[in-house]
């Protein structure tokens, strides 16, 4: 799963940075795939029956033996190398094994809980979410793509379109808390 871009180019100047009004991903506002709802939490992938969880081998930061690259070099403006790396037996992967099930499809899944992410759902246990699951009907323009999110609390929404491509937006990008 690559980096996602946003449908609203970032003002990177800004802090926090957030959208401007020029479009980034014309094919969202031109109605083009579907809306879901963001997960808050962290990004999984299930593949063959085994659980990775998402790694981000920033600029400095030590890659992970296995280390799967979702992107061939880093992003040059941020940093980011997105990837995956297994879950394994260690105590910074206990989250992921307790929420993991056998049985579930491939794809990539978002794991939230307890222990993640401040438990923004204030669920008991943890789990995977798959991604895409919850899907919304938004207005497609700047205008309309803000008010739902203020009126909706979630962290944001992704919109996937029929060919592969995705594009994201948050709360955040418009400068509103989550």
């Amino acid at each position: 799963m690559k980096k996602m871009k946003t449908v609203f180019v970032m003002d990177r100047s800004s802090r926090p940075h957030t959208c401007t009004r020029e479009v980034q991903e014309q094919w969202v506002l031109d109605g083009e795939g579907v809306a879901t709802v963001k997960v808050d939490g962290t990004s999984c992938l299930i593949r063959d029956g085994r659980l990775y969880k998402r790694f981000d081998a920033k600029e400095g930061r030590a890659i992970p033996e296995g280390f799967e690259p979702c992107e061939e070099t880093r992003d040059p403006e941020t940093g980011h190398w997105p990837g995956w790396v297994l879950v394994g037996e260690g105590p910074e992967d206990k989250w992921h094994r307790a929420a993991f099930v056998e049985g579930l499809k491939d794809g990539t899944y978002e794991l939230i809980g307890p222990k993640v992410q401040g438990n923004r759902y204030g669920i008991e246990w943890h789990t995977l979410v798959r991604h895409g699951a919850e899907e919304v009907v938004v207005e497609r323009s700047y205008e309309g793509l803000r008010a739902w999110l203020e009126k909706n609390e979630v962290e944001g929404l992704v919109f996937h379109h029929p060919d592969g491509r995705m594009a994201k937006l948050r709360r955040k990008d418009f400068g509103l808390k989550w």
